[in-house]
């Protein structure tokens, strides 16, 4: 088990528990109390955890998980579900994107697209985002025009949020949003876990003609804190095979389309 996917999981007991000992994560993870004594002051020199006799407590950002160590969970998965949310891209249009691990490999996948060449000096494609990490990658790309929002970062994702991106986001126009989410539901619709961050991702779903979810299936029938957009202002979800045939007919009773990779 690979140093990130041990601190992944130590983060998620201490989430669900607030605390956690080291004989108990030891047995949890299969490895050595000496490996999770190493890990646990790692974590408490990041400022995640707070360091306790025989294990640690919970910090606020725990129950947040930086982007680092959500790439761990799911990544096959969420390589799929960009591969093909990408092709959904047509030559010359507007695409936004938020900031997450699966939106990041939307990104990865469009930069990919050999059939989207700049013609005549025009982009091949716009790509609008608030997500420093996706700007850092597709800012090399020539072929696409790079919009980047101001605002202020938030290093669990590296989202920009506030008055800064706002301002921007309502002076544009897009043709498709791909928005990744903390949680979907066929009844609450797209949600995040927090508040700022769904408001700016409900104000680019709001300046898009038509609004995609990308998110791996783990992520549905869930519940978050802070609602992005409504069931009815979803075209589309796009998803891996884990969502079931129940799933996906009540995610389509809501009108919302299911892909599935």
């Amino acid at each position: 088990m690979s140093r990130y996917r041990r601190w992944n999981q130590l983060l998620e007991l201490l989430a669900a528990e607030g605390q956690v000992q080291v004989e108990q994560a030891a047995q949890v993870l299969g490895v050595s109390t000496a490996t999770i004594r190493r890990d646990l002051d790692d974590l408490a020199g990041q400022q995640m955890l707070a360091r306790i006799r025989g294990g640690a407590v919970a910090r606020g950002v725990t129950y947040d998980l930086p982007l680092r160590y959500k790439s761990e969970r799911y990544p096959s998965e969420k390589q799929r579900i960009g591969e093909l949310a990408a092709k959904l891209v047509q030559p010359g249009q507007v695409v936004g994107l938020n900031g997450g691990t699966t939106t990041t490999e939307v990104a990865r996948a469009l930069a990919m697209r050999a059939d989207l060449p700049a013609a005549n000096g025009a982009p091949a494609m716009t790509v609008v985002t608030n997500a420093l990490n996706i700007a850092t990658e597709l800012a090399v790309r020539q072929h696409i025009k790079l919009v980047v929002t101001g605002g202020v970062a938030r290093p669990q994702s590296y989202e920009l949020t506030g008055p800064l991106a706002t301002g921007v986001l309502e002076q544009i126009s897009i043709d498709i949003a791909f928005l990744g989410v903390d949680a979907i539901d066929p009844s609450a619709g797209a949600m995040a876990q927090n508040e700022s961050e769904a408001s700016i991702n409900r104000l680019m779903a709001r300046q898009a003609a038509k609004v995609i979810v990308v998110a791996d299936s783990s992520k549905a029938g869930r519940r978050a804190f802070a609602r992005i957009c409504s069931p009815a202002e979803i075209d589309s979800l796009v998803t891996d095979t884990g969502l079931g045939e129940e799933s996906i007919a009540r995610f389509a009773d809501a009108g919302i389309d299911v892909m599935t990779a």
